[in-house]
């Protein structure tokens, strides 16, 4: 076994940023790359239009929404670790695109904006790290602005979430007052430098009469002083309690100013887990697939489509779980397929390139031809299998319509394609020639919209369809299973794996058909391992 296996993997950090829109998840972002020097200039961040130009949002509905859409990977190095940032969707119609991204994390940056705390889609977002168990690191964004009493956006967090709260950091008010923030475990007190005054944000060891002095507010210090010594009533930091994702500690900034930014990468590199071993099945027995662990061995989490669309490229995400990878080697999936792994890639957003070495915690992109899809296992025997990422039951359906009906083959192998992608899901009624799109929301719809007329040049509507959700149907009889979809060829279908789907006119119906058939099991989550 070489030395790399059991020392690289050690050095890998992954984590997720999880957030309500305009919270301020992708200004973090870039200010993270900017103060770990990957890069050296910020994009501008303006909420519309072209001015908005990120190092992570690159398709085009992202830049003229202001709203990140797709999940992106950089790769940054920090005090000799290797940080793999996987920047997830902020929206709730993408959950199930975090979700997805999520299985992929180690750790999930958690971003409050200080004025709203806990909003409706972070809420969302949390129970999808929730279901998977995720350690959780929160940081209170926008200091800067005015916002709400520190104690009682903790109070909330603990009584939304149901989390025990450990407050890293302690800020001095917020808004024109807010003076910076103190580290409760060694008193260091990081000072907000304004803008308009220039400077840098220092971090300094300084005593109480040190610290009054920069406030200039006698009142001010007393109260940030009284909070501080009240701070310290909060439980002590729980370091497996917080990997089993029962505890976050908390830590405040503004990242638009680049504040605690590199206090809070300097968090990630102390409290978030090292890769660790991964659930999985060889040779149908259940084991545990060790980051140093000689054979190599990974799942694809995610499948993008065009990200160049002068090379109508396709790339399969694939984080790796053991072993040490070296380009050209020859990967197989549990189906038996191989696949020559020749030009592998690191990411850095768009920009990209080749990897030569790839260890447990890193992501790289296999460039293929639809031989990848989200949920395969690869490995060098192929024989061993990950946990499946499941697909969630649709809450929307819309039946494709193009303008133009010779082309229908065209919309085909589009909608199958970012089927495959998991953009949204398609199903094919048994009766008629209707393609049916699932999504969890209706931006999903127009995500898929915006993306058939630039990538692949066809005009599609999408109407209402005279069903309104849909069901696998699961059955240890695959006789019985043929039965029901004989018996109601008009309601049923399948998916894009070819697995039947039960599609009904209303939540009722699925009631009924589950009273009427109860061998049957009409589930709302498919995993494909």
């Amino acid at each position: 076994m070489s030395k790399a296996i059991e020392i690289e993997p050690k050095r890998r950090r992954v984590f997720a940023i999880i957030s309500h829109p305009d919270a301020g998840k992708t200004t973090l972002t870039e200010n993270m790359l900017l103060a770990a020097g990957a890069i050296h200039q910020a994009g501008k961040v303006a909420a519309r239009g072209e001015a908005r130009r990120t190092q992570s949002d690159w398709m085009k509905i992202e830049q003229e929404r202001g709203i990140s859409v797709s999940s992106s990977v950089m790769t940054f190095e920090h005090k000799d670790l290797i940080f793999n940032l996987l920047d997830t969707p902020g929206h709730e119609d993408f959950s199930e695109d975090t979700y997805r991204t999520l299985t992929a994390a180690d750790c999930a940056v958690m971003v409050l904006d200080v004025a709203k705390g806990i909003e409706p889609q972070t809420l969302k977002l949390f129970e999808v790290c929730r279901l998977r168990d995720i350690p959780i690191i929160t940081f209170v964004n926008k200091l800067d602005r005015e916002g709400r009493d520190t104690f009682e956006i903790i109070a909330e967090i603990q009584d939304k979430l149901a989390l025990d709260v450990v407050p890293m950091q302690w800020p001095a008010a917020s808004g024109r007052r807010f003076k910076g923030v103190a580290d409760l475990r060694t008193g260091a007190f990081l000072h907000f430098v304004k803008p308009e005054d220039g400077g840098e944000h220092v971090m300094t060891q300084v005593d109480g009469n040190s610290i009054q002095a920069m406030f200039n507010n006698d009142d001010l210090f007393d109260e940030f002083m009284e909070e501080q010594e009240l701070a310290k009533e909060y439980p002590d930091f729980n370091e497996q309690s917080f990997r089993e994702g029962h505890m976050t500690p908390v830590y405040f900034g503004s990242a638009l100013r680049k504040f605690g930014v590199l206090e809070l990468i300097n968090a990630l590199a102390e409290l978030c887990p090292e890769p660790q071993a991964e659930a999985a099945k060889k040779a149908g027995q259940s084991v545990m697939i060790k980051p140093t662990s000689k054979e190599v061995a990974g799942f694809v989490f995610k499948v993008q489509a065009n990200m160049d669309l002068n090379h109508r490229d396709r790339v399969a995400f694939l984080r790796m779980c053991s072993g040490e990878f070296k380009r050209g080697m020859k990967l197989k999936t549990a189906e038996g397929k191989t696949v020559s792994v020749h030009n592998p890639i690191l990411f850095f957003a768009q920009d990209r390139e080749l990897a030569e070495n790839a260890y447990a915690g890193d992501v790289i992109g296999i460039p293929n031809h639809g031989a990848l899809r989200v949920g395969d296992s690869l490995s060098e025997s192929g024989k061993i299998i990950f946990a499946g990422i499941p697909n969630f039951a649709p809450e929307i359906l819309r039946r494709a319509q193009l303008k133009d009906p010779l082309k229908a083959k065209h919309l085909r192998k589009a909608l199958e394609s970012l089927a495959e992608e998991g953009v949204t899901q398609l199903f094919k009624p048994n009766f008629g020639s209707d393609m049916i799109v699932g999504a969890v929301g209706s931006l999903q719809i127009d995500v898929m919209r915006e993306r058939i007329k630039t990538e692949y040049g066809l005009e599609v509507t999408f109407e209402a369809p005279p069903y309104q959700t849909a069901r696998w149907i699961a059955a240890d009889d695959e006789a019985l299973i043929k039965a029901f979809v004989d018996k109601n060829m008009m309601t049923t279908g399948t998916d894009v794996d070819g697995a039947p789907v039960f599609l009904a006119k209303s939540s009722w119906d699925v009631g009924y058909a589950q009273e009427k058939n109860p061998e049957l099991r009409f589930l709302t989550t498919k995993e494909r391992a």
